[in-house]
Formats: structure tokens, C-alpha cells, sequence
């Protein structure tokens, strides 16, 4: 029996889907995913879920990092996806405690801005209303001089006041990961770096999926009775491996954020303001750095080519050093970046961030089910709409009632609460076993903001490393962390575990670069890597730090390089 989530465990496990007829086989190992893996495991499905590259690699790591209800939406005239939002929001926040942090967030108010005084007043009041906001972090209204007072760094010219609410801040590349460790955890057969290559048929209908295990080149055909196209900005790729990519289609838009030291954007809260062209944008403090974004551009180009380019990065330090006149941010104070996209559905005369961001269920003359569209936050609820298509249908086929979607009840892995009133009384008491076992303060702290409670399971990963009366090393420390990537978390490459597993390419740079090396020679004796293998490993970090370094002009200059 396959009892962890290994990178060690991934051929067998399409053996093991090889052998059996499934349920259910999902296509895309993002958020959308992840939570109709889970969904259907707790339904009692036989179900596999198959990703191309490592889970969340795509857009569910390249987002604004937000669990919020979209202010925007409600000017928009959205008072359902609003009100849906806001649910969804509480319930990650209640069963996923270690992966939603509350940020109170400034909305800056000007002469001629997007949002005037009174209508922000009675926004922001339809906002918590709407979204079941709990009373302590209800919106609050401030004059010029208290929004100056609170934050000194804002523009005072044109400022009317400001409003005051609260967002929910997240790791999205870890909030994958975690659901599906948890649909793993109940049942789910889920691996990644397994490329979809074809489509199988009978009678006209998809029957199955041609396979490629990118790793180790195998390949397996697994068989299902219903498929779902869960691939994100990618759905339209997979249709037309089926044939049926007619009528809607997906718009890409491209968003970039840029990552800068918090002591040259010392905000005190998240901000979320104008920028000169009439859009808006959020500065978001995590730790030591504080982060900017997002761009919304439409995006044409190959997956492989997106990129953060120099027009990306000039705009948002324009905007930046309009709305806070006094930080002076320049080039050379970018730390980090990301570009990712998003997959909305195409309206005609509508631009990119006119779009909505509602999903859709598209059902192909195959069979083919897909779910395109759609925000971060909604992904529940996304899922559980998916399922119960699924359900009905395979009742259909089988005769079999399912259960009902209980997704709102279940604690996400590494949000258990393990006997204490409320998390943040569980975390310190698990940083405390880390000072007792010989972590350090800083990394105790790290790794229970990274894993939550499953920070207890990455003590268990130091014993094999700590020799007895003697401290640990940070190498120690490392080799622990890597050891439970490897063996409960399926990290399969290093730039996986630096920027999606850690997020050290993102907000600790020099981190990833101190030990980028340590990473790949530990990661190869774990997975026994070649020599050769270990090369490319090499190449693949080198050309992941050296993208942060090193960007194209424009994504025109992507399109037609210049030689």
C-alpha cells in the first residue's frame, strides 16, 4: 500500500491507476484541481488527478496571493459572486487557519478617483454585509487626516480620507499543495510530471487518457468514467487534444507583481489604490518584504514564454511612486518578481480587466468536461459544482447516489487545531517543540508559517540528520525540510522546492541562491539522481535565479527576439 505523498511513490501510483477503471480522472493539478480531487475523494470516488508539471507550477502560484471578496466586483454590479466569495473566504479561513492570514487593507480616497467618499462609505459597509464580515474587522471610515496619521507614506495631495477593511493574505503555491495532500489523505490517487499525450475513445465517448510520465519516460494509458479538463490557462490546449475546442474559448491576461525590500515600501498595511491610467493595484507587506501588483494586459503569447519584462516593472514602480511620492523606488530595489495569467473566458468588446471572473462548466460532444474561469478564492465552490455534474452523471451510468459536498467541514492538512482553542495558541505551542528539539527561532517560526501543523511532521524528518548531544546545523535543518518534501510533499525537482514548496525565489532570494547548491546535491542523494541528472537540475535552477535578474523589454521583444 502507498501510504505517503513520495516523489519515490510516483510511477507506481500509474501503475496502481493503470490497473483500474476510475471514476473520475481530472486533467490540471492547480487549485481547481486539487478541490475537485478532494471533493470526490470525500464523496467516496474513485478518483485520480494527473498534472503535467509540479502542482500549482501555473497560475495557482503567480496570483496576488489574496483570499478576498473583490471590491471591485461589487462596482462592477457582481453582488452574487461578491456574496459567494465572502462565504468561501470564512470557510478557508476557519478550516485552513495556517494558510489565511488576516491583512487589514487601506483604500485610499482622491478627487476624481475610482471611488468617491460616500460611495466607498456605502461599498465597503455592502462589502462586509455582504461577504458575513465578523464585527472586529468591519470596514472604518477615516478623514484626511487619520488616513495620514495611519499611513504617512500616502500622497496628501487630492486625499479625501480612506477606507479601512479587512483582505485575507495567502501562500497559494502552499494551499495547493496542502489540498491535495488532504484529498490524498482520503483516498485520491494524484501525481505529477504526467503529461497528458492523447485522448482514448469508445463509441465517440472519452473512455480514458494516453499518459507520459515525464521523469521516466513510461508510458500509461488510465481509463475513466468520467474526465474533467481542469487545466487552467491550458483548457483550451487540452480540448483541442480532443477536438472540441468550438464556441467559448479562454482570454489570457497576464499579471505581474514585484517584490521589494520592506525598508523601501514600509507601508504599516496592505494598500489597495489608483494608479495613473485609472486601474487599481494592492502593496502587500509579508515578513521582510512587501510586495506590488498586479498588471492586467492581455496575453498572447506561449505559456512557456510569460514572463515579468521591463514595461511590466516600469508601470507598477510608476504607480508605486505616484501614490507614495516619498518611497522613490527605483530599478535596482526590485528583489523578486512573478508574472502568471489568468484563464477568463473571452467577451466580446470587453477588455482585459473589464472580463469576469466567473467559471464555467463546458461539456464537449465527448464527454469531455471543463471547467474554465474563475478566482482563487471560489475554488470550492468551483469544485463542488464539477462533482455534483460528475455524480449525476455517473449515477446515470451506474445507478449509485453519492453523498452530498462536505468540503466546508474539512480541515485542510496542517490546520488542525490538535486539542487547543484556537490556532494561534497551537502554533506557538509547536514552535516551542521545535526550540526544545534544536531548531532555531527563525526557522521554528518559517516552518510553521509553511506547514502549520504539519511543521510536526518535518521534526520527525531531523532525526535521521541530528547527532546525539550536538546541535543542529543549518544543513541539518535543511536536509529535514527536503526530506519531508521529498517524501510527504512529492517534490520532485529543486527549482520545485524553491519557489513552490518554500517560496524562497519569490520572498527570500538570497536564500534560494545561498543554497541552491546544497538543495540539488541533497535533493539527488534523496532521489538518486544521476549525474547527468543532476547537470540538468543545475541548468534549470540557474535559468530559474537568472530570470529574476534579467528581463525582456517588452513581450513584443519575446515574440520577435532580436538576434
Amino acid at each position: 500500500m502507498l501510504t505517503r505523498f513520495s516523489a519515490a511513490n510516483r510511477t507506481a501510483l500509474l501503475k496502481k491507476m493503470d490497473m483500474h477503471e476510475l471514476d473520475l480522472l481530472v486533467i490540471g493539478g492547480g487549485i481547481s484541481g486539487a478541490g475537485i480531487a478532494l471533493d470526490a475523494a470525500l464523496r467516496g470516488l474513485r478518483i485520480g488527478l494527473i498534472e503535467q508539471n509540479d502542482f500549482g507550477s501555473g497560475t495557482s502560484s503567480r496570483s496576488t496571493k489574496l483570499i478576498h471578496g473583490g471590491l471591485r466586483y461589487l462596482k462592477q454590479g457582481d453582488v452574487k459572486l461578491v456574496q459567494e466569495v465572502g462565504r468561501e473566504r470564512a470557510i478557508l479561513y476557519k478550516n485552513a487557519p495556517h494558510l489565511v492570514v488576516a491583512s487589514p487593507m487601506l483604500l485610499p480616497i482622491y478627487r476624481g478617483g475610482t471611488y468617491g467618499y460616500f460611495a466607498s462609505s456605502v461599498g465597503l459597509y455592502l462589502y462586509d454585509w455582504l461577504a458575513g464580515v465578523e464585527r472586529p474587522e468591519r470596514r472604518k471610515m477615516m478623514n484626511k487626516r487619520e488616513a495620514l496619521q495611519l499611513e504617512p507614506l500616502l500622497k496628501s495631495e487630492g486625499l479625501k480620507g480612506a477606507g479601512y477593511y479587512y483582505e485575507y493574505r495567502t501562500d497559494d503555491a502552499r494551499s495547493t499543495i496542502d489540498i491535495m495532500k488532504t484529498a490524498w489523505q482520503h483516498g485520491a490517487s494524484i501525481v505529477n510530471y504526467a503529461q497528458l499525450t492523447g485522448f482514448i475513445y469508445k463509441e465517440k465517448r472519452v473512455a480514458g487518457v494516453h499518459v507520459v510520465d515525464r521523469i521516466t519516460n513510461e508510458s500509461f494509458d488510465l481509463y475513466a468514467k468520467q474526465i474533467v479538463n481542469a487545466a487552467g490557462p491550458w483548457v483550451d490546449e487540452v480540448r483541442k487534444v480532443d477536438g472540441s475546442l468550438l464556441g467559448k474559448r479562454l482570454f489570457l491576461t497576464k499579471g505581474v507583481h514585484l517584490v521589494v525590500a520592506k525598508d523601501r515600501l514600509p507601508i504599516r498595511q496592505s494598500a489597495y489604490f489608483d494608479t495613473p491610467d485609472g486601474r487599481m493595484i494592492f502593496v502587500i507587506p509579508r515578513g521582510n518584504v512587501t510586495y506590488i501588483g498586479t498588471t492586467d494586459t492581455a496575453y498572447q503569447l506561449k505559456m512557456d514564454q510569460l514572463r515579468t519584462t521591463e514595461e511590466d516593472r516600469d508601470y507598477l514602480l510608476r504607480a508605486v511612486n505616484a501614490m507614495f511620492p516619498g518611497v522613490g523606488l527605483r530599478v535596482q530595489d526590485v528583489c523578486s518578481h512573478w508574472a502568471g495569467v489568468r484563464p477568463l473566458l473571452y467577451q466580446e468588446g470587453k477588455g482585459p480587466s473589464e472580463l469576469s471572473r466567473k467559471d464555467e462548466i463546458i461539456i464537449s460532444p465527448s464527454g469531455l468536461i471543463t471547467i474554465a474561469g474563475g478566482k482563487l478564492t471560489g475554488f470550492r465552490k468551483m469544485a463542488e459544482k464539477v462533482v455534483n455534474l460528475v455524480t449525476s452523471q455517473l449515477k446515470q451510468l451506474t445507478g449509485m447516489d453519492y453523498r452530498a459536498c462536505t468540503t466546508d467541514r474539512v480541515v485542510i492538512s496542517g490546520g488542525e487545531r490538535m486539542g487547543h482553542n484556537n490556532y494561534e495558541a497551537c502554533k506557538k505551542a509547536i514552535w516551542k517543540q521545535g526550540i526544545s528539539r534544536g531548531v532555531d527561532g527563525d526557522t521554528a517560526s518559517e516552518w510553521v508559517d509553511l506547514f502549520g501543523t504539519n511543521t510536526l511532521r518535518v521534526y520527525n524528518h531531523l532525526g535521521a540528520v541530528k547527532k546525539k548531544g550536538e546541535g543542529l546545523t543549518g544543513e541539518q535543518l535543511l536536509q529535514a525540510q527536503i526530506s519531508y518534501a521529498v517524501e510527504e510533499e512529492m517534490t520532485a525537482t529543486a527549482v520545485d522546492f524553491l519557489r513552490l514548496r518554500t517560496g524562497w525565489t519569490y520572498f527570500q532570494v538570497k536564500k534560494a541562491e545561498e543554497n541552491a547548491g546544497k538543495v540539488i546535491c541533497l535533493m539527488g542523494e534523496k532521489l538518486g539522481w544521476s549525474k547527468a541528472v543532476l547537470e540538468q537540475q543545475r541548468a534549470e535552477v540557474a535559468r530559474l535565479l537568472g530570470t529574476i535578474y534579467h528581463l525582456p523589454r517588452s513581450d513584443n521583444e519575446l515574440e520577435n527576439p532580436i538576434d
